[in-house]
């Protein structure tokens, strides 16, 4: 399945995608999906559904985050050893963990915004675990069962805010509008291998990253089992596993983020996402949620 959530900023509705890619209407079976719609329960009352007895949604409604309810936003960092030595940085012996704020998370289209005294904005294409039940040092054989979906992430970063700021990687990461997710939450029957998905990111036109997860340091077995080592992870919580090389930081010269750049997206099977880039103006937040 491909689940979605379309409408206005705060007001969207549930849908699922049918067979010809339309959005049907999910609003008259559930008022919402949130993160207990898409546990195991959740999924299979879903999966009996017929979507072609659904409502067609027409036009192209804005698509929002594909579900509510996220409780953790944990990113692994330099999880492709090509993006590492583009960012002039060792390839790791152990994931690198950080969050990323959940007021971050943004629907796939919606605009990033640079925050202010933001000079090195950048751009990061990932492929984003979904987990659906809740993990306590769950075995890697078992990992998958842990897994409700994936989504195509955006993991938007400020690299001075990130690197020159103290080295805390938070500060560059969090920032509203820096966590676009979507346009759909793919179910893993429609995943069959996580390690076998293609990732690009294009900006102004112009292909900036080429890659695929089969590249990852550290698969997405491993990064399930070994973060809930550290963390419960609940139903909902986000795991953004890593970019390809190609980000900004690593161009020759430098290229960063600025206003009216545009950035599309996608990681295969799992859609595209497309976002304006805009300056930080205090009228912009007057409408955000």
């Amino acid at each position: 399945m491909k689940l979605l959530r379309y409408g206005k900023n705060g007001y969207e509705k549930p849908g699922m995608l049918d067979r010809h890619d339309e959005i049907r209407d999910l609003s008259g079976v559930i008022s919402n999906i949130d993160a207990q719609t898409i546990t195991p329960a959740g999924l299979k009352k879903l999966k009996a559904i017929d979507p072609e007895k659904l409502p067609l949604v027409k036009g192209k409604p804005r698509l929002g985050v594909p579900y509510t309810g996220i409780s953790k936003f944990v990113a692994v960092g330099l999880n492709y050893s090509d993006h590492a030595a583009e960012a002039g940085m060792p390839v790791p012996s152990e994931p690198i963990l950080f969050t990323k704020a959940t007021t971050c998370i943004t629907g796939p289209n919606d605009p990033v915004v640079l925050p202010r005294d933001a000079i090195k904005g950048d751009w990061e294409v990932e492929l984003a675990v979904v987990i659906g039940t809740t993990a306590r040092y769950v075995p890697e054989e078992r990992a998958l069962d842990y897994v409700a979906g994936y989504c195509t992430c955006n993991d938007v970063s400020e690299r001075n805010f990130q690197l020159e700021r103290g080295n805390q990687w938070d500060k560059g990461k969090g920032c509203d509008t820096f966590g676009p997710i979507g346009p759909y939450l793919v179910t893993t029957d429609e995943v069959p291998n996580p390690q076998a998905l293609d990732m690009w990111l294009d900006l102004n036109g112009q292909r900036m990253q080429t890659g695929n997860t089969r590249t990852m340091i550290f698969g997405v077995t491993y990064l399930v089992s070994y973060i809930s080592r550290f963390m419960t992870l609940l139903p909902g919580d986000i795991i953004a596993t890593g970019t390809p090389p190609g980000v900004g930081l690593g161009k020759r010269p430098q290229v960063f983020l600025k206003p009216g750049d545009v950035m599309t997206l996608g990681v295969g099977g799992l859609g595209e996402q497309r976002q304006e880039v805009r300056a930080f103006t205090p009228e912009f937040w007057k409408n955000y949620p």
